[in-house]
């Protein structure tokens, strides 16, 4: 297994051409299709994956998280994703994925892992509602590799909030409004992450504008971009920061912003990269296409004290 992931480091070159590479992993026989599913994450986000070490279970763990596991002396929340995607409750899980999202580290115990796959993410769509409300939004993109085989991308975020247990009321307390007639423009394809993208802005005071990926941020900007024309007007004027994730199907978040730094019609307006891939390699990357500046996800306090720099440069000695 190892084998599989010892170029990982190489694979950040792939980062602003639109592509990605995922690992393919199955959770055992689905119980509501008869089949085995198959699932991907990106590989970005793998730190290794190996046989499944002795989980410690603890008093008080939340729901799909079987316990902690050391790895070189650092505990490891471990989620079994069979049970909590409710596929199966006789998955053998044998395998566990080790993934690190800003600085985070967890493992999610899986059947087994098949091979790693190059894509384009233009090859990765937004999932039918049918298959959304089965899996209960925990799928953000499906791409097909053959004939009635369906890749799909779990939304590892949405996995994360709902097993973590932290107090999510309290993370966007004390958050100072900015008192000022903002807007932001985000995508994010996650939809826990709109949800706090969502929840920072309102206590910001900032009127949101969401979309669900690049291609539908790219096209509802370039509507905003004909309306400002035609009616005299900036784009500035109607959007005043435009806030991108990385991960995206159809169009990440590189291309995104490569599009808005080339069009001079965007002129003014800012890009915020917010991403769990919050690596120097990725903030590097994240620069070399024009961003403006780079927060990691779920920490509400950075994001706001970000988009107030941004905006409002004069007011950030009241985030303190």
């Amino acid at each position: 297994m190892s084998e599989l992931l010892k170029n990982i480091d190489a694979r950040t070159r792939l980062a602003g051409t639109n592509k990605l590479e995922i690992l393919l992993f199955t959770l055992g026989l689905d119980s509501r299709t008869g089949r085995r599913e198959s699932f991907g994450i990106n590989v970005f986000k793998v730190r290794e994956v190996m046989k499944t070490p002795p989980i410690t279970a603890a008093p008080d763990m939340p729901s799909g998280v079987e316990g902690m596991v050391s790895l070189r002396g650092q505990l490891v929340p471990v989620v079994d994703l069979s049970k909590y995607c409710g596929v199966t409750q006789e998955a053998r899980r044998e395998i566990m994925i080790v993934t690190e999202y800003n600085g985070h580290t967890q493992g999610f115990l899986v059947e087994g892992v098949d091979t790693i796959l190059r894509l384009d993410w233009s090859q990765m769509r937004v999932p039918p509602d049918m298959l959304t409300n089965r899996m209960g939004g925990l799928v953000t993109a499906v791409t097909e590799i053959e004939p009635d085989k369906l890749i799909m991308m779990l939304d590892v975020e949405k996995v994360l909030s709902e097993t973590s247990g932290y107090d999510e009321e309290s993370v966007y307390r004390d958050i100072t409004p900015l008192n000022r007639d903002f807007t932001v423009f985000y995508a994010d394809d996650s939809s826990v992450a709109r949800r706090q993208i969502e929840r920072t802005l309102a206590s910001l005071g900032v009127r949101g504008v969401a979309a669900v990926n690049g291609r539908a941020a790219w096209d509802e900007l370039e509507r905003m971009a004909n309306h400002a024309e035609t009616t005299g007007r900036k784009v500035w004027e109607l959007v005043h920061l435009v806030l991108t994730d990385v991960e995206m199907p159809e169009m990440d978040g590189y291309i995104l912003t490569k599009k808005i730094k080339s069009d001079t019609r965007f002129d003014g307006v800012p890009v915020l990269m917010h991403s769990s891939l919050s690596s120097m390699s990725n903030q590097t990357l994240g620069k070399s296409v024009g961003v403006d500046a780079y927060v990691p996800k779920f920490e509400p306090h950075r994001l706001a004290d970000a988009i107030r720099s941004m905006l409002a440069p004069d007011s950030v000695h009241l985030a303190a």
